[in-house]
Parts: C-alpha cells; structure tokens; sequence
C-alpha cells in the first residue's frame, strides 16, 4: 500500500551528490558542513548540529534552482511499478539492525517514479555521515535489475516494535517529493502529509518541492522518539525541516520548518496534507460499486482561532472545487476518517475502516490566514484526489525567512474530545415524485447527546446560500444511540449552493457546524 496512487509523488529535486565537491571549497553547503570531522567508529564525517540544515537551505536559496538529473542505468531506466517492488531491501541490511534499539531504518531503491537520488546521512555524537550504499543491500528478483552503480536511495521507511512485542513493523515511509505518511497501532497506511504545496490547483500547474536529503539522528537505548532533518528544494525555495517521531496508539509529529523563498509566493501551502474520496452515501453520482464506500478521509475538520468547530464532507465532485476558509490562529484542522466498522466499506483488501486520520495542531500562533481545500474529480479510487493546507494571508517575500512548528496526529480521531455532537454521517438522495430536490440526512453523536434522553426536543438550523430548505426533520436514533436530522433542498435556479446546519438546544448549538457545498 505504500506505491498506492503514487503517480502525484514523483517531483523535481536536486542531489547532493553533485555537490560534495562544491562543499570543499564552501560555494554552496556552509563551512559548518564543509569541515572534516571524525565520526565515532572513526569513519570521516562532518559536524552536524541543529542549525546545520538551515543554514544550507539559507545558502542554497541564494542560488539559482538547478534541477536534478533522472538520469539511470539502462537497466533500470524503464523500471515499471512491479519492477520496482521486485527490488527489495534486506531486513538484515537495516540501519541499527543488532543494535538494541527502540528504531530501524529501511531504504528504497532509485527507479520508476523514484529516480533522483536522496542522500541519507546518520548523525551520531554530532558528526554526520553518508549511510552507505550496496547492490547487496537488496533481493532482485529478476537479476537483470542488479546494477553495480552506486545508485544510493530514493527514500526509506522506519520501523518500530508498534503492535508485537518482538517485532519491528513499518509505521512511517518518506518517499516521493516532499511526501511522508504514517500510522498508529492497528493502523494501515492512508493519506500522506508533504513539506509544502505550490500552486495546488492553479491552471498554471503545481509545483512539487523535494526533500532531497535527510539527516537521521541514532537514537540512544531506550529512548522512544526518533529525530529526523530534512532539505527541501525546490524552483520556488528552499527549506528545512526538523521531525520529531513518536509511534504508538497515536503517531506523532512535531514538525520544525523553516522556508526561504527564491522567489515571491502567493499560492503556498504549509502543512499539506492529501488523500483520497471515491464515494460514500453523500456522493455515489456515476459510481457502480458494490461497496458502501471508499476513502482515505470522509471529511476536513478545523477548529477555528474564534473557538468554532468546522465539519465539511468531503466530496468527488463533477469539476474541481476549491474552498476557502478564512482564520486568525486556528487551533487545528484535519482529514479525518469517522467510520471505524468494517460494514461501513466491506473491503477485505484495503480496510478502509483502517486508515488514519490526521489532525495538524499549529504550536505558537499563525497569524491570518485560511485552511484550504481542494476537491478534484477521480473516476477511481486510484489517485489522490483531496487536498487540504494552511495558507498564510501574506504571501512568502523572495529573500524571506519563514517559520511554522506544528504537531502531526496520525490516529483514530481529532486528539482532542470535545462538548459538543459531532456528524456521524452524511447521506444524500432523491426525494420521491420530486426530481429536482434533494434529500439530505446528517446523523449526529457524541457530546451532550449521551445524556439527552430521546423524547428531548432538539431543533436544527439549516441555512441556505441558495435555493430553499423545507421538511426538517430531528429525532433520536435509539439504532446508533445518536440523533438523526433531515431535510430537503430545491436548488430552483442554482447551480451551486452553500448548505449550513447545528443541532440546537432551544437557542444554544450543541454540535459542530456542518457545512456541505451542493452543486448541479
């Protein structure tokens, strides 16, 4: 599941390879990296603290963007998506392999969409140096795959004792692009989180910064956290990235980034996240599927600066739809997957029900700004079609420093419980002898209605941009121990509309904000 819909994760980048002879004479990567120093088992290495990665990103950013070569072995230069998971890493070749450590660190080959080569680098005692790359670190099976090159890596996966005891199982991937993901216990891969998005949906086309090199730091015995830094490269600018992991029944992320621009940018993304949604029951319009649904993430949810919880469905629409939801100091915003039980999906194969949720909590206060999301058309399930981002109200100044810390939560839910009921479900249809209008049930649970008893009179407040709203409905659902809203919706004219609902008490709301764009 990790090669699932990668076609979106190749990208441009550029090798440090090419410049470690550069780095001798210091025109590019600092003296702080450009020193000798001695590694622990005495292998030559360079002095690494944690400035180091952004002090190269501040140089290299002064420099013209100069893309990588894709360059490859006959052998390997066509390499399809089976040829390139027939290359597999030797487990015994794992960095820390015997160790004792709570880590170990896998890598992935060059070739397919995988083509420039991303350096690693392991820090120990403040000194960095290469990991080391063999054709004998890998099982071919088909021969003529081995190639003596030194070919290095195109990325690499952790893994950890997350669900056995005696077992290291992978639990975290970086490969492709700026692209990552990761999973808690019990968990599946789903959607992935990326460095930074350019241009997300601009006819103009979309830019695809790299990380193009990684510093992974040994850990100590015993320690439970991993930390890892990234360069990130890109024609727009450059950035560094520290990450500190932590794995178990929720995987987290403190994300440390800091970004200069080569040139001024207005459309950029900070903490990116990207997924994918086929169908469910608010959106089965030209699906055939026996399924009831099938999707990395079933809706954004965001916990504005003002205190408002935001639940949006999320949707394959007929055309590309772009939302806009404008924030000062957003406490949190996520893509998040709520259907837990495997009938909701039926999908002995890809458990769905399995996937991550991840929720971004920003750390200090982002200034103006809006989350984003992008909803773009898919006939399949095979690609990635939802986006959803941070946007700065500013845009990035070329010359510029600028800096997001943020936490990462891959798990089951949104981290934090909240006081009020939250959308189970959303379910869209026709209504009967009516074929211009639609019907609508929102399914709520959680928060006070626990202790609402079922002949409690609940209202809901249904607006409308456009068009009109008739037939409310609100009762108790003794079947899911939740209470169940509907009403229906005559576009009349409208081709497109902005629907609205919270479940109310009286004059109090005691759910999150549904919002739901319809369209013709």
């Amino acid at each position: 599941m990790v090669f699932r819909r990668d076609l979106l994760r190749s990208a441009a980048g550029i090798s440090l390879a090419s410049m470690v002879g550069e780095a001798v004479q210091g025109s590019i990567i600092p003296q702080a990296m450009a020193a000798d120093a001695k590694s622990s088992d005495g292998e030559k290495g360079k002095p690494f603290d944690q400035t180091t990665v952004r002090q190269l990103a501040r140089e290299i950013a002064k420099k013209s963007y100069s893309a990588p070569s894709d360059k490859l072995p006959d052998a390997i230069d066509k390499l399809d998506f089976d040829g390139f998971r027939s290359v597999e890493f030797k487990p015994e070749s794992a960095l820390w392999r015997g160790s004792n450590l709570n880590f170990e660190v896998q890598f992935f080959p060059r070739g397919f969409l995988y083509r420039p080569r991303i350096d690693i680098y392991e820090v120990v005692d403040g000194v960095s140096t290469p990991v080391t790359y063999s054709p004998d670190m890998f099982n071919y099976r088909n021969p003529k795959f081995r190639v003596e090159d030194n070919l290095g890596f195109s990325g690499f996966k952790l893994m950890t004792k997350l669900n056995q005891n005696d077992v290291m199982e992978e639990f975290a991937v970086f490969l492709g692009a700026s692209y990552f993901r990761a999973v808690a216990k019990g968990q599946q891969y789903g959607l992935s989180a990326r460095g930074f998005a350019k241009g997300t949906a601009d006819p103009q086309g979309e830019e695809f910064p790299l990380f193009r090199a990684f510093w992974i730091v040994r850990p100590t015995s015993g320690i439970e956290s991993l930390v890892i830094y990234a360069l990130l490269d890109s024609p727009s600018l450059a950035g560094a990235f520290k990450f500190t992991i932590r794995p178990g029944e929720t995987t987290t992320f403190d994300v440390e980034s800091y970004f200069y621009p080569r040139k001024t940018i207005g459309n950029g993304g900070i903490a990116p996240l990207t997924g994918m949604f086929y169908f469910d029951a608010n959106n089965r319009n030209h699906v055939d599927d026996w399924r009831p649904a099938a999707h990395d993430s079933e809706g954004l949810l965001i916990w504005t600066g003002t205190g408002e919880q935001i639940w949006r469905p999320l949707n394959n629409p007929v055309d590309l739809q772009y939302s806009v939801f404008s924030d000062t100091a957003p406490k949190g915003f996520g893509l998040m997957q709520r259907k837990r039980d495997f009938s909701q999906y039926e999908d002995l194969a890809l458990h769905y029900e399995l996937r991550p949720s991840l929720w971004v909590e920003p750390v200090g206060e982002w200034q103006s700004g809006s989350v984003n999301l992008v909803e773009i058309p898919t006939p399949s399930e095979v690609n990635d079609n939802i986006v959803a981002f941070w946007r700065p109200k500013q845009p990035f100044k070329e010359g510029g420093e600028y800096s997001f810390t943020y936490r990462l939560y891959w798990g089951w839910d949104n981290p934090w419980s909240s006081d009020l009921a939250r959308v189970a479900a959303t379910r869209v249809g026709a209504v009967v002898d009516k074929p211009d209008v639609r019907f609508f049930c929102v399914d709520f649970f959680d928060g006070p209605l626990n202790r609402y008893p079922t002949n409690k009179q609940l209202t809901l407040n249904v607006t409308s941009s456009a068009g009109k709203v008739s037939n409310i409905v609100v009762e108790a659902n003794p079947a899911s121990h939740g209470w169940r809203t509907t009403f229906e919706f005559a576009p009349e004219s409208a081709k497109t509309a902005e629907l609205k609902c919270v479940l109310m008490d009286g004059d109090n709301p005691i759910s999150e904000k549904w919002l739901y764009r319809w369209t013709a």
